[in-house]
């Protein structure tokens, strides 16, 4: 039964930026983690937690690329992670655990974008969702001593919208037919919120609570890529000119907004004693099962039901668990 799901009121707006949901609030002592802390949308989850006074530490594959991107903002150090490889995770936890540090928040936001052609990760699975989801339900869990020993503990599993559209092919994860990179994308982050479901479920009675977090759509300022910008107008992302559109009200964003509700999950006051939902706006979001088309002037990103099924969240954690076996 979803009875949770549903805004408590933050005062924080569409609008609202990684800044203003952080002003007052202090994270010295905090140690937390975010995959991909290096990117764009990643960069500015990590700089505003550091900001704060956290101490971050940013995983990423390409920990020499990872280590320019964020060598001016202080409190930030990284660590090689490749998602996609089971010893990289491994390795990466075993690091961790052995430090002896415990772990506040978990920011799982590396994800791969609607790759164009069909890739399979070295044991045969979709790239996407190895990414997004495989290489991360390994990587939490391989992390639950840590997190355990904060004594309130975050899972930050990073989504989107599309998690409204996109369906589990439980017979056929990776595409071995038909394989569209739009319902690939869309797989991983219905898988991220559902994860999010079971995790919150399994462990929120030890401290640990988890968050599924919509950033909104994010392009950036530009220039854009030449090969996109038609697809870009057609989603109404750009104008005539190339220019990006700034919408937050209709979830088209700033990255600076972007990264509002990533922190807010990871670090707010207001999400105490709450978990297992899906955030967007830096808000728990309303519950919405309308059918609403994916326009260009509107785009639907709501929670809905199926995306929070709790027996699709048990199928997919059990399922997830026998193909990291």
């Amino acid at each position: 039964m979803i009875d949770n799901q549903r805004p408590i009121g933050t005062g924080f707006t569409a609008a609202s930026t990684a800044a203003a949901v952080l002003a007052g609030v202090d994270l010295t002592g905090r140690n937390m983690i975010v995959t991909g802390g290096h990117g764009r949308l990643g960069r500015e989850v990590t700089r505003a937690l550091a900001s704060a006074g956290a101490s971050v530490t940013v995983a990423s594959r390409d920990a020499t690329r990872a280590r320019a991107a964020v060598a001016s903002i202080p409190g930030v150090q990284v660590e090689k992670l490749d998602l996609t490889d089971p010893a990289s995770v491994d390795a990466f936890a075993e690091r961790w655990i052995s430090s002896g540090r415990p772990l506040h928040a978990l920011v799982n936001n590396a994800a791969m974008l609607n790759t164009p052609e069909r890739s399979l990760d070295a044991r045969g699975n979709e790239i996407s969702f190895s990414t997004s989801h495989l290489g991360h339900f390994q990587l939490t869990r391989a992390l639950l001593p840590a997190l355990r020993q904060a004594d309130g503990a975050r899972v930050v599993n990073v989504t989107s919208g599309a998690a409204r559209f996109g369906q589990i092919r439980w017979d056929d994860l990776a595409f071995s037919k038909d394989y569209n990179p739009g319902a690939a994308y869309g797989q991983s982050k219905r898988a991220n919120v559902l994860f999010t479901v079971e995790l919150d479920r399994r462990y929120a009675d030890e401290g640990i609570r988890a968050f599924a977090a919509h950033p909104g759509v994010i392009i950036g300022p530009g220039p854009q890529d030449p090969n996109r910008l038609a697809s870009y107008r057609a989603q109404g992302l750009v104008d005539e000119n190339g220019a990006t559109i700034i919408d937050p009200e209709n979830g088209k964003k700033t990255i600076e907004q972007g990264a509002a509700n990533l922190v807010f999950a990871s670090a707010s006051a207001l999400l105490y004693g709450i978990g297992g939902v899906y955030l967007k706006d830096s808000d728990v979001a309303i519950l919405d099962d309308e059918v609403r088309p994916l326009t260009a002037d509107s785009i639907p990103s709501d929670a809905n039901s199926a995306m929070l099924d709790p027996e699709d969240a048990l199928r997919l954690w059990t399922l997830s668990e026998r193909l990291l076996a």
